[in-house]
């Protein structure tokens, strides 16, 4: 069975040893997303906004590896502060509310300070 790695060009990814995603047969597992717009490397202050970033950043890593949105069968969302969850709640809901997939939501710390939200999904395509 092949595995293909999956990298942004981030260099979070080259630093800590990691992929942004990687596809092993009918599986694709995403890394925790956090909020940064890879293209510029910024972070927006709110968490909604951040959200979106992590979305676009999901999408785009399915899509090198020949998966969709439709295909995730798990989320786990790192929310840094409980106060956030009703501001994020509808970015959630607009990218996964018609898929449904199992999830978990946790409350932690993140690296950066910066960051608010982490979304790390998996995908099956069988």
């Amino acid at each position: 069975m092949t595995v293909k790695l999956i990298s942004t060009g981030s260099p979070f990814e080259k630093a800590f040893g990691y992929s942004r995603a990687v596809v092993k047969g009918p599986w694709c597992f995403v890394s925790g997303v956090t909020g940064y717009d890879y293209k510029t490397m910024t972070m927006p202050d709110d968490v909604a906004a951040q959200a979106e970033n992590c979305f676009a950043t999901i999408a785009w890593a399915l899509g090198e590896g020949g998966f969709d949105m439709q295909d995730i069968v798990r989320v786990q969302y790192t929310v840094t502060d409980a106060a956030l969850v009703d501001a994020a709640v509808p970015v959630l809901g607009k990218h996964l509310g018609e898929i449904r997939p199992a999830a978990t939501m946790v409350i932690a710390g993140l690296i950066k300070p910066e960051m608010k939200i982490e979304i790390e999904v998996t995908a099956f395509k069988g």
